[in-house]
């Protein structure tokens, strides 16, 4: 479980389509570097977000670690897209004596969103982001939390019909993560806030099988 609160931007030192040491399992692997503030207290198998998805450490020392991708993290996420020297962001998992600073993250990205436009006002950045699909728009609402590339965000403004949403970062959060650099084209992780889906899921199944318009159809008829 994470915060949404980035604790520092590391960058990639090494990209591995098929590592084949015993760290990296045959596997795609990336060694991010520069990340000694945050290995303090790190161990093998300890859970690291990067840029918002939650992956597992294999190999770690004073100031690298590499993580694990599987195919389905590739799918969902940028995370193929990294390349040496990328920037990005980084969060441990939440200590129990951490301060709760932005919502709760799972770290299980659900899709990218691609940027659209951004557009300063004053010292701040407006984001433009559209989804590929309708599929998380049910969650994303007005004033609500979203997660982009691990940092905790407010949605400022949607559109359902044409499946874009938008942010306003202040100054201090360019400064610290990835996305503040990011340009119109750029892919950007999203994971919805969990809290949604989950009241969603309850009343599908308290609706069953009729589906909302024909259960407020029926409720209408008994009053």
């Amino acid at each position: 479980m994470f915060t949404g609160i980035v604790e520092y931007m590391g960058t990639i030192s090494a990209v591995s389509e098929n590592d084949t040491t015993e760290s990296g399992g045959n596997g795609w692997t990336v060694t991010v570097g520069d990340a000694s503030c945050i290995l303090d207290d790190c161990h093998i198998g300890d859970s690291i977000a990067i840029n918002g998805t939650c992956l597992t450490v294999t190999e770690f020392s004073q100031d690298t670690f590499k993580v694990g991708m599987a195919p389905e993290t590739l799918r969902k996420t940028n995370l193929g897209e990294l390349k040496v020297g990328s920037k990005v962001n980084l969060e441990r998992a939440m200590s129990a004596n951490k301060r709760f600073g932005g919502h709760m993250v799972q770290g299980h990205v659900d899709d990218t969103a691609t940027i659209i436009d951004i557009t300063p006002e004053g010292n701040s950045l407006w984001f433009k982001l559209q989804l590929p699909t309708t599929a998380l728009l049910p969650y994303i609402i007005p004033k609500g939390f979203i997660c982009l590339d691990g940092a905790s965000l407010t949605v400022c403004d949607v559109n359902d019909a044409e499946r874009w949403f938008t942010i306003m970062m202040i100054a201090h959060t360019q400064s610290c993560v990835v996305m503040a650099d990011k340009k119109p084209g750029d892919r950007v992780n999203v994971e919805v806030d969990m809290v949604g889906k989950y009241a969603l899921k309850s009343l599908e199944g308290a609706m069953g099988s009729e589906g909302i318009e024909a259960l407020v159809k029926r409720l209408l008829a008994k009053q």
